[in-house]
């Protein structure tokens, strides 16, 4: 492999890539004038010195050494692992001016894969900058050289972890005390056996999953006890695949999120999936609703239900709401949810949506409105089973505006839907994260 010469040198900030780095190209003179550089750390219309970290045969990458030139929407990163800690690229770019920039992604990929434009931009959603996730997972590695056990996310360079004392997107019961929880581990006999920490937080309580590759010893739970009593955690164990969490301390923890708004409340598992954003969660769904504009009368579909985030509010105001899930334990609690809120008329079905449906019962029901909630793969093969002849609305909410992208273009331009309105969602502020909300209608 050729060496890479790492001198810094100028260069032009351009754009704003989708992943959240500068574009510039090398200037003329350079050996490669004209070739597209991706640059860490910096924003359009700067002039930075950038050092080169890697090549390839048709952009390099870069990483910014000092700024030159600042743009006027350069601020001053609140985090000190900034530009080391993969976590999150934009807290250089103010707030307001991030989502504008997911917005553009959006609108992009919309023109550039599907072909289309959406007849009107829905105001972008926000909530709570900072202390805003509620879900995630921490890495946990023991650098023996330096006597240390590091618990954090990965790097920008993702072999390795970074070594963190905070985090500020983190709810603050984990980001305030994640040297706390390095010290916990690294006192433990297994510091060397535990590959990774999840942690989720319900309204009432906070839990922590340790994954070990080897069974503890009495020491090490009761160490893990003790700090569960003293930070007010709930402690589980998993030994193994996700069946094998249970729980350490307390022995009952329950776990659950309401949503005023519709009366309801949604009990979860500490692997299970959630939302990462509390506040954010509460408005996507008041806007879904909205722009499906379910009436008393209706039969609306929700595929990619999960425990019923969308299924529970919309059976609050329809005759019935059918959520389908390929995983069958979330489709479990969604029944227990269900059951739990009162809500008869919400019912839930356990299907693998990438595969053939045609045997499927709910797919031969009658349906009003369509809720679409997929993965980042997106929903083209479930939307090109699916009888949408009759249906009056579908709301598709995205976490990956290309697959969205492609998925609006078949709609579109294949089965005569029309785009009214997209719009874009701020579900992971400083991270280039694009989360977006779009509803078609028939032409």
């Amino acid at each position: 492999m050729a060496r890479i010469d790492q001198t810094p040198v100028p260069l032009e900030i351009l754009d704003l890539s989708h992943d959240g780095r500068g574009v510039a190209r090398r200037s003329e003179g350079d050996a490669h004038a004209g070739k597209t550089v991706f640059v860490a750390g910096a924003l359009p219309g700067e002039r930075v010195l950038a050092r080169q970290t890697a090549k390839s045969r048709h952009f390099d990458e870069a990483m910014t050494v000092e700024v030159s030139v600042a743009s006027p929407d350069r601020v001053e990163p609140r985090c000190p692992h900034f530009g080391v800690c993969g976590g999150c690229v934009l807290q250089h770019l103010g707030e307001g001016k991030q989502i504008l920039a997911k917005q553009r992604v959006l609108v992009e990929n919309l023109q550039r894969i599907g072909h289309i434009e959406p007849g009107r931009l829905l105001p972008p959603l926000t909530d709570a900058a900072w202390g805003y996730r509620r879900k995630g997972r921490l890495s946990v590695r023991r650098v023996e050289k330096n006597d240390k056990t590091l618990v954090g996310f990965r790097e920008t360079d993702p072999r390795f972890v970074a070594d963190l004392s905070i985090c500020h997107t983190v709810i603050p019961q984990i980001g305030l005390k994640l040297g706390a929880i390095s010290a916990l581990v690294d006192a433990m006999d297994a510091r060397r056996d535990i590959p990774q920490i999840e942690f989720i937080a319900g309204d009432r309580t906070v839990a922590l999953v340790f994954r070990h590759l080897q069974p503890l010893g009495e020491r090490d739970r009761g160490l893990l006890a003790e700090f569960a009593r003293a930070h007010d955690f709930a402690v589980f164990l998993q030994p193994g695949g996700v069946d094998s969490v249970q729980p350490l301390w307390p022995q009952t923890a329950p776990l659950s999120f309401a949503l005023p708004q519709w009366g309801v409340e949604l009990e979860f598992r500490p692997l299970d999936f959630i939302q990462v954003n509390a506040g954010l969660n509460r408005k996507m769904i008041a806007r879904a609703l909205e722009l499906l504009d379910p009436r008393a009368e209706d039969r609306v579909l929700d595929l990619f239900c999960g425990l019923g985030n969308f299924t529970l509010p919309l059976a609050t105001l329809v005759s019935e709401a059918v959520g389908v899930e390929g995983e069958a334990g979330l489709v479990a609690r969604a029944r227990d949810n269900a059951a739990h809120n009162g809500l008869g008329n919400a019912r839930f079905h356990v299907a693998d949506l990438a595969q053939d449906l045609s045997g499927q019962p709910w797919m031969r029901a009658g349906f009003d409105k369509l809720l679409l909630d997929p993965p980042r793969s997106g929903a083209d093969l479930v939307l090109k089973q699916l009888p949408l002849k009759g249906l009056r609305r579908i709301v598709y909410v995205s976490c990956h505006p290309a697959s969205l992208a492609r998925d609006a273009g078949w709609l579109v331009n294949e089965r005569g839907w029309r785009l009214e309105a997209v719009g874009v969602m701020d579900m992971f502020p400083h991270t280039a994260h694009v989360e977006s909300i779009a509803v078609f209608v028939p032409k």
